[in-house]
């Protein structure tokens, strides 16, 4: 079965057929919601929005560890991200579907580990490639199977937020190597990875990062939710597809 995290734009998962939620309990707390329990393409997927059904929840106070493993204990065999990100990279304009291949991480002061505490011993785990390849294979080829385009590869850089940052913040990210900015990808990716789940995303560019394009001087929130609407219906295409290049 396959695990669908939302994030902002995708509150809510209306291609599931025969749906049904289930409130689920963690040793780290409650996951950001219910989980909603459906079939695509005649395939078992779980749907969680990531910042609730409501989307309540800012990118720094998510419980990703709570919400990993929910997942894992429904015994899912991958993790799929879709997550909105702003585009640092000139050709990564709103609009465009990315599938990331590497990430840094900006963040600070999140729970970012499963292996912490007393009786824990000290564990590290590799993650020079913190997206699964069989499963970034998977989504690359659910787009060509339903005829969306999106670009193969891109860093994305995971800031604190929830504030959006600042022109000179994206310069800087910029010269670190970074063609995406989002708040969610970390810790989500590692704890996953911790957890022994394949996890891949799939990066929405809702707006030119602040400094770049049309977003040199402010970026135009209310211009946001229309890319994400336009946007969201291409990745319900390429999710639908993914459920079955994923399992076969």
């Amino acid at each position: 079965m396959l695990a669908i995290i939302g994030g902002s734009g995708l509150t809510r998962l209306a291609i599931l057929e025969s749906h049904h939620r289930r409130v689920v309990r963690t040793p780290y707390g409650e996951p950001s919601g219910a989980l909603v329990f459906g079939r695509l393409r005649g395939r078992d997927v779980v749907f969680l929005p990531r910042h609730g059904h409501a989307h309540t929840i800012p990118p720094h106070q998510v419980n990703y560890r709570a919400n990993i493993w929910a997942l894992r204990e429904q015994k899912v065999s991958g993790v799929v991200s879709v997550a909105s990100v702003g585009g640092i990279r000139a050709d990564l304009g709103p609009g465009v579907l990315v599938v990331p291949h590497q990430l840094i991480d900006y963040t600070h002061g999140r729970r970012g580990t499963f292996f912490e505490g007393p009786d824990q011993p000290v564990t590290h785990v590799d993650f020079t490639e913190p997206y699964s390849p069989k499963l970034r294979a998977s989504l690359l080829a659910a787009a060509t199977a339903a005829g969306q385009p999106v670009v193969d590869g891109a860093v994305y850089a995971c800031t604190q937020g929830p504030r959006l940052e600042t022109a000179a913040e994206i310069e800087r990210l910029a010269r670190d190597g970074a063609d995406l900015v989002g708040m969610t990808g970390m810790p989500e990716a590692v704890l996953a990875r911790e957890l022994g789940l394949q996890y891949a995303a799939i990066a929405v560019v809702a707006n030119h990062a602040a400094g770049r394009g049309d977003s040199a001087h402010a970026i135009s929130l209310e211009a946001i939710g229309a890319v994400l609407d336009t946007a969201m219906q291409r990745v319900h295409d390429i999710l639908e597809q993914c459920v079955e290049c994923h399992q076969t």
